[in-house]
């Protein structure tokens, strides 16, 4: 796939914010749009350059049902259309995934993945059932019956980490360690006034009304992470009886949108923020493991992925990952031989936050942009999903020296 490309900078987010936080008001997809305005305008890319969209989105919002029209609406395109996507957590990867597809079939040359979730305040739906005891139907709690119990095995999340724990012999002191390395990862990303941040993420950043009309408050960055310290770790406690995860060594949800431009080589040195900087999508891969085991669905997803770029683990000059548990980062780097604490510089979801659909994309700029720090090179994001899944994606970064 080496005529797929991402222009430098040509893609941004939004700070994450813990749920019930400042963007828990928002209309996720109407805060979408309104980002993008924006973003488009500062990097002076025309919302007519783009003949193709997709967008992702877990947590149903109202008008949802038209999608990515109706996001294209809202940013003053009424002429692009695209799928809208919703696979939880590797929603992200698979947004990538299939632009890039559209470009490699030749039915677009400029396309748009945007995604944007708002776990905050999520839906509760009710499905009739005409046929139930007096007509009485099914409802749930989108966000938190659905973190709670998969249907299939009718286990919560945490469930298949301290299932992959076990199966690995990790330890409550292997997860606090390398949990309290990461956040120090983090800290890197804050230094400078966040010079990092500032690389994809526009800061300070004005947090709209509902109405989208006057400004409510202001971020100087990601909002809701708590400090942490190998004390505080120590302190806590596993969550269930028995086990080895505590509440140090999970992440949080979160809210928040991001988006990526993706287009042709030739389109790519126009839009981009610098010519020398080449970045191609390389591949992708997917996988799914033994039920309620979803930790360990990254490690086979990214072989598929070194796998289809004729690649070894040795060849990545960068990992990245979605970590909705620390174990996930553990089985990782043992099954591929990765060492732990070389992955996730700059910091990951499990510090800041898991809003979903966005998160991936967020991760895969600050992929791209710790290469073009280092000089470039193969990188790979990967990161789990529900159902025991998982999707990873490898890119290659020219810095152009």
């Amino acid at each position: 796939m080496t005529h797929v490309s991402i222009p430098y900078g040509a893609y941004w987010s939004t700070p994450f914010t813990r749920w019930q936080g400042s963007f828990s008001h928002l209309h996720s997809l109407r805060f979408a749009a309104h980002v993008a305005r924006s973003e488009l305008q500062l990097r002076n890319i025309d919302i007519g350059d783009f003949d193709h969209a997709a967008l992702g989105i877990s947590v149903p919002q109202k008008g949802v049902f038209f999608g990515l029209p109706w996001l294209m609406s809202q940013m003053g395109s009424d002429q692009v259309g695209g799928p809208t996507i919703s696979q939880a957590c590797a929603t992200s990867v698979r947004l990538l995934q299939s632009v890039a597809s559209t470009l490699r079939d030749g039915d677009a040359t400029v396309t748009l993945a945007i995604a944007a979730d708002r776990v905050s305040n999520g839906p509760h739906i009710y499905y009739p059932a005409p046929d139930g005891p007096g007509g009485t139907g099914e409802h749930e709690n989108w966000v938190l019956d659905n973190f709670e119990c998969d249907p299939q095995t009718g286990v919560n999340m945490l469930k298949t980490a301290e299932n992959v724990a076990a199966e690995y012999g990790l330890t409550t002191a292997q997860q606090n360690e390398l949990t309290l390395l990461r956040y120090q990862q983090y800290e890197e990303a804050l230094e400078n006034d966040s010079a990092f941040l500032r690389r994809f993420m526009t800061l300070p950043f004005s947090v709209p009304d509902t109405r989208f009309k006057k400004e409510k408050s202001v971020l100087h960055g990601d909002e809701g992470i708590f400090p942490t310290t190998a004390e505080g770790l120590s302190r806590l406690k596993p969550l269930v009886e028995g086990g080895t995860v505590t509440f140090g060594g999970q992440t949080h949800p979160a809210d928040g949108n991001a988006a990526m431009v993706v287009t042709t080589p030739e389109r790519a040195a126009e839009l981009s923020q610098d010519r020398k900087i080449g970045i191609r999508i390389v591949s992708f891969g997917q996988a799914r493991v033994k039920p309620a085991f979803m930790p360990a669905a990254p490690a086979p997803a990214a072989r598929k992925a070194l796998q289809a770029a004729n690649l070894k683990a040795s060849d990545l000059s960068a990992v990245k990952t979605h970590n909705p548990f620390i174990v996930n980062d553990l089985v990782l780097a043992q099954e591929l031989g990765l060492d732990p604490l070389a992955m996730n510089r700059f910091g990951c979801s499990l510090v800041w936050g898991h809003p979903q659909a966005p998160m991936g994309l967020r991760s895969i700029m600050e992929l791209i942009e710790q290469l073009v720090m280092t000089g470039g090179g193969y990188g790979l994001f990967v990161g789990c999903a529900a159902g025991d899944s998982a999707m990873a994606v490898i890119i290659k970064v020219d810095d152009g020296s």
